[in-house]
């Protein structure tokens, strides 16, 4: 007989497998949104509202939440608490995911700075470089060589490249050797995927040349 952890686990995972990626990326609009309202003690908020706010359709908000079985009420809306709890629950925002930054250079170190990410769920907990330091502000940046031992001192699942394109690949297999579950990629090289590892790209590269080239179309209209 399965416990009720069991049904939970597997109809969230059913809900996750329905829910279409595209959808996934517009919930975090809505989660920042619905976050500034509760904060300033707002009870309740209409998809119109969010529409406007985010240059979203209505519709389209509508239907992306109703695959959270979240639905507003006729003229009032939905309610902005349970909103924000059902979207944090679903995004796994309200829970720490511990990881690390492999590279700290510019890029890198910006990332263990940034105490914003801790917001949505992210712990960076330790950076790796060629080069050991002692700390970027309380998070401990380690020597490569010490990958192994330190992410299960750690206990990190999440890696996050930030190192030169050309040791890329290498230092993902370190990673993954070492136990990491995912890689958050901010370099411009594709990652050879292996069984079993979640790998998400975010080449800034990627989306500068496609703002060029959207720029130089526009200027292209207006001549």
């Amino acid at each position: 007989m399965k416990s009720s952890a069991d049904v939970t686990n597997q109809s969230e995972s059913s809900l996750r497998e329905l829910f279409p990626e595209p959808a996934v990326q517009r919930l975090p609009w809505y989660y920042t949104y619905v976050s500034q309202l509760h904060s300033l003690g707002v009870e309740q908020v209409s998809s119109t509202q969010i529409s406007k706010y985010l240059n979203v359709e209505a519709s389209l908000i509508a239907k992306d939440l109703s695959y959270l079985n979240i639905r507003g009420k006729t003229r009032i809306g939905y309610d902005v608490e349970q909103l924000k709890a059902a979207l944090a629950n679903f995004l796994c925002f309200h829970k720490a995911h511990k990881a690390v930054v492999f590279g700290v250079g510019s890029l890198g170190a910006a990332l263990i700075s940034d105490v914003g990410l801790e917001r949505y769920g992210l712990e960076i907990v330790a950076g790796f470089d060629i080069a050991s330091r002692q700390k970027i502000g309380k998070t401990p940046v380690y020597d490569i060589s010490e990958v192994k031992n330190r992410i299960a001192e750690h206990n990190a699942e999440i890696g996050i490249l930030t190192v030169p394109p050309n040791v890329a690949q290498y230092v993902a297999d370190l990673a993954v050797d070492a136990g990491i579950k995912a890689l958050w990629n901010f370099t411009p090289h594709r990652l050879n995927p292996r069984q079993g590892i979640v790998i998400q790209d975010t080449s800034i590269y990627s989306q500068l040349a496609l703002m060029y080239n959207r720029l130089e179309l526009l200027k292209n209209l207006q001549r």
